[in-house]
């Protein structure tokens, strides 16, 4: 059985395609009278004539007629509210909105927007978009990193702000501590390699060891599944625990410039961390794992502890990669167009987390922890292929003295005062 929704696009196509019939006729008339016109001039008449038709009928027409009549189907198809979808028009409308011209009318600003979406939720190739939303492939090549700029250029200030004070630093470790039982954590930090098209002449700088093209995003993540930085661009090539060090966020670290509070102003006296996972360096602000290899009970609650907090940083690579299918493919624009890309996705997820958090990532969607029954339930994104292929551990990094002393505090710290009662069990 039809839905109402889908009798009614049903409807409206074939009222559509009734209506282009009918003109195709006309069209075929028009040209019988006037076949002393150049042979191409006609062809480029007919498209151009055609290319105008379909707009009327395109996926874009039907989701602006779904707008007005079915709101729940407009939420699937963009993976927004209408509301959200709204809001988000009015922050990008003066970025990207052109004027008409005395040769040809405009694309408008809402149009530009939802063939942009469109390319992020669904990952469909700019030769399909031409097709179904009637706009050619010279024209998406330019709109949709343009569209995905002004969405950067919008929303940064408010959805993808940076910590860069000591209070504000300290907010984001209370919510890790009240959420995850971790103190003094500024974020967790992972990477993954996104798949692209190899760029032109550019041999194998971007072939990554999973064996095919990429550029590497780098995060870093807040208790509450929100990108807070993000560094995006890195070829595929270079040395997968290695790329931390050439990141902005590595480089005001060591330098001191990023406003972190000092161990007088941390629980416990801890130093101030951010946390990830083997493949990356053990540092004096970043904690990672005991080796497997060790054995005694203490390091392994450490491990336990840090895992459960970094799961945060997964959990959000992965519900992003599910609502925007272009994680799902090898994306097909050069490479500082990718990056504007990727960089969007990040923002509108932070966006759609605060605006529709229960239709964007309902609570199904995250891994859970029943301290009951000491069971983990994976997240439903987990049930899907993996769309971003994660760095590589690093290998046989030694640690400075600090960076040692730093983790040993924090295992005695979870092991003493800081224990949860649940712990020893999910061992």
């Amino acid at each position: 059985m039809l839905t109402s929704a889908k009798r009614f696009l049903a409807a409206k196509i074939m009222q559509h395609v009734a209506e282009m019939e009918e003109q195709e006729e006309e069209e075929e008339e028009d040209e019988e009278e006037d076949e002393e016109r150049p042979h191409k001039r006609k062809r480029r008449g007919c498209y151009k004539r055609r290319l105008q038709r379909r707009a009327s009928w395109s996926d874009t027409g039907l989701l602006m007629e779904l707008r007005e009549n079915n709101l729940e189907d407009f939420r699937n198809c963009l993976h927004m509210s209408e509301e959200s979808f709204s809001v988000l028009l009015a922050s990008v409308k003066p970025f990207i909105e052109k004027q008409n011209t005395v040769m040809r009318k405009a694309i408008s600003a809402e149009r530009r927007l939802v063939v942009t979406l469109r390319f992020l939720a669904t990952g469909r190739s700019l030769q399909d978009l031409k097709v179904s939303d009637a706009v050619s492939v010279p024209s998406l090549s330019t709109i949709i990193p343009e569209t995905c700029d002004a969405i950067i250029r919008s929303l940064r200030a408010e959805y993808f702000k940076s910590p860069n004070t000591v209070e504000e630093w300290k907010n984001v470790a209370e919510e890790f501590d009240r959420r995850w039982q971790f103190p003094n954590c500024g974020g967790a930090l992972n990477g993954k390699h996104v798949r692209i098209s190899k760029p032109v002449n550019s041999g194998s700088y971007y072939f990554n060891y999973a064996g095919y093209f990429s550029i590497i995003l780098m995060a870093l993540v807040n208790a509450n599944y929100e990108f807070l930085m993000v560094d995006v661009g890195k070829n595929g090539q270079v040395s997968d625990g290695g790329v931390l060090e050439h990141t902005k966020f590595m480089e005001l670290l060591q330098t001191n410039r990023r406003g972190l509070p000092s161990n007088a102003d941390t629980k416990a006296n801890l130093n101030f961390v951010f946390i990830g996972d083997e493949t990356f360096p053990l540092q004096t602000h970043l904690l990672t794992p005991f080796p497997q290899t060790v054995s005694d009970p203490e390091s392994k609650i450490f491990n336990y502890r840090l895992t459960r907090a970094r799961h945060v940083v997964e959990n959000t690579f992965g519900i992003m990669a599910n609502r925007f299918h272009i994680f799902h493919t090898a994306i097909n624009l050069r490479p500082e167009k990718i990056e504007k890309v990727v960089l969007a996705c990040c923002v509108l997820h932070n966006f759609l987390r605060r605006r529709d958090t229960l239709s964007y990532s309902p609570p199904e969607m995250f891994d859970s922890e029943n301290v009951d029954t000491l069971e983990i339930n994976p997240g439903e994104w987990r049930s899907e292929m993996r769309r971003m292929v994660p760095l590589q551990p690093l290998q046989d990094h030694c640690a400075c003295d600090d960076a040692i002393r730093s983790r040993e505090q924090y295992r005695t710290y979870f092991n003493s005062v800081g224990a949860v009662p649940w712990q020893a069990g999910m061992m």
